[in-house]
């Protein structure tokens, strides 16, 4: 990237917007790369190829501050937005703060099959297989959607704390979906795989068995009997459960919203917040994992941070500028959908660490109860940490043995008192499949997973009576 814009001109621009006595400077640069192929119904939907460039300029002045945002990568574009994101800042005092910065080396992941290498031919192939397959697994799937997409983006960061950093990050994904038909009605079921890797991904997931775990997951909910209504003790499988303490909690540990006091767990510091077998980690350093980074969007390098240590919350997520009002360093987890946003407090893959129980004796320790194999998406009131989540794969628990399959139903519950009612955790943790986390308009690629954990009591919100 600084092929794209010379250091000399990143220090111009930092020099210029500090003009009048800013305190702060910050200049992110983002060349964008995409490509994606939708599948509906055996049709080709959406088959395009994109290119995004552009800069965003953030200048803050006391308690003000100040953006604006440019795809005119020249000198006189760069500036004038320097000066557009100054003006908004600026509130009063004089004089001019000189800026020098000097380059850092990260190390982004390896990418071995350039996926813009590839041609569109190819990646409709892979779409139609999954179609082909699907539909050949059982004659009740009556409709199959597949999706790929990959995403090169390559950043640029620099401010006048002397930062100066670039990634290059590249993401590959692929989605099946089907709906099975049968005298219950419509059921679905669907697989996804997504790394932080290029066109490899292929060598490490089958089209065919994506399609075929699809399919299956539909076929098999035609058999499904109403979910349950009311408390019981719930299993939530490795993997996609993950998405719960996300939602649940993570976002109550991002330091913006308890610096705002929208947080369950503002001034909780220090405190047993949950059960002792709870160890929450966010790390931005997974790599390959969806959430992965070599630095965040403040040019910050990513880390692993303890949250919730043996129950006892030590840390939350920082970015820049909250460490810098509270005088510490980031946690590395600044981030922004694009060059046109302005950065926020954001988790990366955040997940529960395994424990010591075998998965088994989980199971078997429930008279009755649910085993959530997979989860969907949910709310959560992060003031209050109340939940509502849907769960897309559900199996009753009879005798401490899974049996039948429910239908889709609904997970009720408050966030830290889950975390005090989990009494087993498994010692299988798995990473769950790649998620889009939604904040304040913005949406950025995250990552999240579990072992199998126990829930004494969790509302289940099912049609059952």
């Amino acid at each position: 990237m600084t092929t794209v814009i010379e250091t000399e001109l990143v220090n111009k621009v930092l020099s210029t917007a500090l003009e009048g006595g800013a305190d702060f400077s910050e200049i992110f640069v983002e060349d964008v790369q995409r490509s994606a192929v939708n599948l509906d119904d055996g049709r080709i939907e959406n088959l395009t190829s994109s290119r995004d460039r552009g800069a965003g300029i953030r200048v803050v002045t006391g308690e003000s501050t100040g953006f604006a945002h440019t795809a005119d990568l020249s000198s006189d574009g760069l500036l004038a937005a320097a000066r557009a994101a100054r003006d908004a800042a600026r509130s009063g005092g004089a004089g001019v703060k000189q800026v020098e910065v000097a380059a850092v080396t990260n190390t982004p992941g390896a990418v071995a099959v350039r996926p813009e290498s590839i041609d569109k031919a190819t990646k409709v192939a892979k779409v139609r297989q999954a179609n082909e397959v699907a539909r050949a697994r059982n004659a009740a799937i009556t409709q199959v959607g597949a999706r790929y997409n990959d995403n090169r983006r390559q950043i640029l960061v620099a401010n006048s704390d002397g930062i100066l950093a670039t990634d290059d990050q590249t993401r590959t994904f692929f989605g099946v979906s089907c709906v099975a038909t049968g005298d219950a009605g419509l059921q679905t079921g669907s697989e996804t795989a997504g790394q932080s890797v290029g066109f490899e991904l292929f060598d490490r997931y089958e089209i065919e068995q994506m399609a075929e775990a699809a399919a299956d997951r539909a076929i098999t909910k035609l058999q499904a009997r109403p979910a349950p209504s009311g408390t019981l003790p719930v299993v939530i499988g490795p993997g996609s459960g993950g998405v719960l303490f996300h939602e649940a909690c993570g976002h109550g540990l991002e330091a913006d919203l308890v610096r705002k006091g929208a947080s369950a767990f503002r001034d909780r510091l220090g405190t047993q917040v949950a059960s002792e077998l709870v160890t929450l980690i966010d790390d931005g350093t997974m790599a390959e994992e969806w959430g992965f980074y070599a630095i965040d969007d403040e040019g910050y390098p990513a880390k692993s941070n303890v949250l919730i240590q043996d129950g006892v919350l030590i840390d939350y997520m920082w970015d820049g500028n909250r460490a810098r009002d509270a005088k510490r360093e980031s946690s590395g987890n600044g981030r922004r959908q694009s060059y046109r946003h302005l950065p926020m407090v954001r988790m990366t893959n955040t997940y529960l660490a395994p424990g010591q129980s075998d998965p088994a004796e989980i199971v078997a320790g429930v008279d009755n109860g649910v085993y959530v194999a997979r989860l969907g998406g949910g709310q959560v009131n992060t003031a209050s940490g109340d939940f509502v989540f849907g769960m897309t794969e559900a199996y009753l628990i009879e005798d401490g043995q899974i049996t039948t399959p429910l239908r889709e139903g609904q997970l009720i519950g408050n966030g830290p008192k889950v975390l005090q009612l989990i009494d087993a955790v498994g010692n299988d943790f798995e990473m769950g499949p790649p998620g889009t986390c939604g904040k304040d308009g913005q949406g950025v690629p995250v990552g999240d997973g579990v072992p199998t954990l126990r829930v004494t009591e969790l509302t289940i919100g099912g049609t059952a009576a």
